[in-house]
């Protein structure tokens, strides 16, 4: 043996003896934070409790609605419409639920129903299925997927949210911690998998707090359809439930009736499950941060994307969108460097980069840190210009994408 092998062979020994087991460390961690996490979860909601939404005051009723806070506070005298809470200062209150029951009163007093006032698609209008997407992690596709959500259930839609991404942060905001509240078989996976013991989506669809919000959450096991895919793809052989792509598509279809717009939460890559995704969406927001570093990184997304496309069409289908928009996200217009690539953005897309930006917001941050929206947030919690500036950006962002979508079902 030459002197430099057993040199290498001593160091090797040396190496062992100070090394560490990375699987048992790495489970060992998990299982930390885990916990760590419940004992956080159970401080801000105890044992047993769920998350709830706040109650809504008459004036933001108004806002809602359209309805005048005179007419509410007649409506309530006359005990006509749903009875509002009465607060400690003698304030009336209303649900969500309650703000839907508003809406469906004053819209059947109209021969037509009246869709200013209940803004359900029409038997004509197709269900909208968007996407948001980038494999950029920190592109703020999970904030802008729950802000969305919650601004469409309190304009009175019908939603569906389905969390793609196995890091759950979707689940997260809605109260459920995955690996404790979402159990085998529970997630998206299950009406795309292959095998007998694939599901009805109605069957792992769960309501949530937001009245008209329903949510198929996610966890770990929906990176089983990775697995999976290539595993089938590798045996030719023919399974129910539609080619890889076409089989989220397939599963929402079943449940099309219930709901006004999907919202898809996609994962950090461009795998199976994420192609399956703009396979079956009809419109897609593409999430990006004003740094150089992420638009070059979009840039390679939107390469491999064209390639993925190639793969459809080669079996014999396509993609196509009702509208395809960029949305610049976590934006401080006083960074110059960040407002000389929004320039470029927009020189290069023109109108697909939508005009409203969602700006960076220590408003949304704070909400974040305990899984909620700024819709959820209640006066006093935030600063009140810092949650106005937050929340006006954010209503921004949502009814410019709200306003594609009414240009896709025909509506003025």
């Amino acid at each position: 043996m030459t002197t430099q092998t057993t040199k290498a062979t001593e160091m090797g020994k040396s190496h062992q003896i100070g090394a560490i087991d990375a699987v048992d460390k790495i489970v060992d961690h998990a299982g930390l934070l885990s916990g760590q996490l419940q004992v956080l979860r159970q401080r801000m909601y105890p044992p047993e409790a769920e998350k709830s939404l706040r109650y809504f005051m008459t004036n933001e009723v108004s806002k809602l609605t359209s309805i005048p806070e005179s007419t509410l506070r007649t409506l309530s005298i006359d005990g006509k419409g749903p009875s509002p809470a009465r607060l400690e200062n003698n304030h009336r209150a209303y649900t969500l639920a309650q703000i839907n029951e508003l809406r469906r009163y004053f819209a059947a007093l109209k021969p037509d129903g009246d869709l200013a006032m209940l803004p359900s698609r029409q038997p004509h209008e197709h269900l909208q299925v968007l996407a948001a997407t980038n494999f950029k992690g920190g592109s703020a596709k999970t904030t802008t997927t729950v802000h969305l959500a919650h601004y469409l259930a309190l304009q009175g839609y019908r939603v569906l949210t389905i969390d793609m991404d196995p890091q759950a942060s979707l689940s997260a905001m809605f109260g459920f911690q995955p690996e404790l509240d979402v159990g085998q078989n529970e997630t998206i996976y299950a009406a795309m998998r292959y095998d007998e013991q694939r599901k009805p989506i109605s069957e792992v669809i769960r309501k949530t707090y937001f009245d008209g919000l329903d949510l198929v959450p996610g966890n770990i096991e929906v990176m089983e359809f990775e697995y999976e895919t290539p595993r089938v793809l590798g045996t030719n052989q023919k399974v129910e439930g539609g080619l890889f792509f076409e089989r989220l598509k397939l599963a929402i279809e079943e449940v099309a009736d219930d709901y006004d717009i999907v919202l898809l939460d996609t994962p950090p890559s461009l795998g199976y499950l994420t192609l399956g995704a703009l396979y079956s969406a009809t419109s897609m927001v593409i999430t990006i941060h004003p740094a150089m570093l992420d638009v070059a990184s979009m840039s390679q997304f939107l390469l491999m994307l064209g390639d993925l496309a190639d793969v459809i069409r080669n079996a014999g289908a396509t993609m196509r969108n009702d509208f395809m928009n960029y949305l610049v996200t976590r934006h401080d217009p006083n960074d110059q460097a960040q407002t000389q690539i929004v320039a470029l953005l927009r020189h290069l897309f023109a109108d697909d980069v939508i005009m409203p930006t969602a700006l960076q917001s220590t408003a949304v941050e704070l909400a974040g840190l305990g899984k909620r929206s700024i819709y959820e947030v209640e006066a006093g919690e935030i600063p009140r210009n810092t949650l106005k500036r937050a929340r006006e950006s954010m209503d921004d962002v949502n009814r410019a994408i709200l306003d594609q979508v009414h240009k896709s079902w025909g509506r003025t």
